[in-house]
């Protein structure tokens, strides 16, 4: 689901198997308006959708790799 009052990249489907870190610095840089956030594979996450969030779904939160393509949300 992307809104569309959202504006700049909105899914980043080649940071898949990316360091977590360097997904982070690429998503922030390529849409100033977002923040990356990390949570790992399995946890629980709100449902809320948010124009200045992508969740960041790693193996081990911020040291792991990215397992889903990060999306606005």
């Amino acid at each position: 689901m992307s809104g569309p009052h959202c504006f700049g990249k909105l899914a980043w489907p080649e940071l898949l198997g990316e360091k977590a870190e360097v997904a982070k610095e690429t998503i922030e840089r390529e849409n100033p308006l977002v923040r990356a956030r990390f949570i790992k594979q399995g946890h629980y996450r709100t449902m809320d959708y948010r124009c200045d969030r992508v969740w960041v779904w790693t193996t081990e939160g911020q040291t792991g790799v990215v397992v889903e393509v990060p999306k606005v949300g």
